[in-house]
């Protein structure tokens, strides 16, 4: 029932309805084609054709199969193309992961020109923290993921490529007596209970973070930790504290917080794009897109 060449000899026969012209199609002579109907009838165990001496029609059975059999023999047709296009990374699938400030920054226009480009490939997105994405890579659960760290702090271990460098800016209630400034100073904003991420899920950002009030003679009142920067942002709206964010971030409007550069205080975030090498073919498409797509369409500055 697998041998395609049967069921391309009963698709002709339909079509043409003449045992001649369907081998001629075919380039075979006639008595093989009677033979190939014949045998096929038998395995299937239902008539597919009447024949009289002047003409052959379909049976009900015959006329069943003759759409099905149509999109089998195109899909065997294709199956050459498709190899070749997942060959050459422009079909499969791509488990991508990200963590939540870079859907702020460049990536949502990333994957729409990706998408646009690559109409075959399946995206699998999920957000994830650095060190819930190290677990799915090594549970073989992701292909690629852009991670936040600390500048040149990208995970050992993995392929990296920086895809954003970027200034940490204050996140503060828009209530907060220095809120009005453009630019505030160190002494604004040290004082202040800080709403931080936990350090297992960046740990070279974390560690930078606490490095900076050391080195400026000061220890951290840490009012709150939350994993994810939305959340964050909230609680900084709630008053709780204010919140050191990528500069991406700041793109995130929510009522009762405002962003503002701190002078004279030089931190730095990366987010890097991490993949296993080898990589698969779409991996390395992936790779190359957003490679391309930085170096055309360099991120935009926000405004304070």
């Amino acid at each position: 029932m697998a041998d395609l060449r049967l069921w391309r000899q009963f698709l002709t026969l339909a079509e043409e309805l003449h045992f001649g012209r369907a081998a001629e199609r075919l380039h075979i002579t006639q008595p093989p084609l009677t033979q190939a109907v014949q045998g096929l009838e038998r395995e299937i165990g239902v008539p597919l054709f009447l024949r009289t001496r002047r003409s052959v029609a379909l049976t009900p059975a015959g006329s069943a199969l003759v759409e099905p059999v149509r999109r089998l023999l195109a899909a065997a047709e294709a199956l050459p193309r498709v190899a070749q296009a997942a060959a050459a990374g422009q079909a499969g699938q791509l488990r991508l992961a990200f963590v939540s400030s870079i859907s702020y920054g460049p990536l949502p226009a990333w994957l729409r020109s990706f998408r646009a480009a690559h109409p075959e490939v399946a995206l699998a997105l999920r957000e994830a923290t650095l060190d819930v994405q190290l677990a799915a890579f090594d549970a073989d659960e992701i292909d690629a993921g852009f991670v936040l760290h600390a500048p040149g702090a990208a995970p050992p271990g993995l392929a990296a490529w920086t895809a954003l460098a970027e200034p940490l800016w204050m996140a503060l209630p828009e209530s907060h007596p220095v809120a009005g400034k453009a630019t505030l100073r160190w002494a604004d904003v040290s004082p202040e209970p800080l709403v931080i991420f936990p350090r297992e899920i960046a740990p070279s950002l974390y560690d930078a973070v606490l490095a900076t009030y050391r080195a400026k003679g000061r220890t951290p009142h840490i009012a709150q930790e939350a994993i994810q920067m939305q959340t964050i942002v909230s609680l900084v709206s709630a008053g709780i504290g204010v919140a050191w964010v990528p500069e991406s971030m700041t793109r995130l409007q929510r009522p009762g917080v405002l962003y503002r550069p701190v002078a004279g205080v030089a931190l730095q975030a990366e987010t890097s794009l991490v993949w296993r090498e080898p990589a698969p073919p779409v991996v390395d498409r992936f790779v190359e897109h957003v490679m391309t797509e930085q170096r055309q369409s360099p991120p935009s500055r926000p405004k304070p």
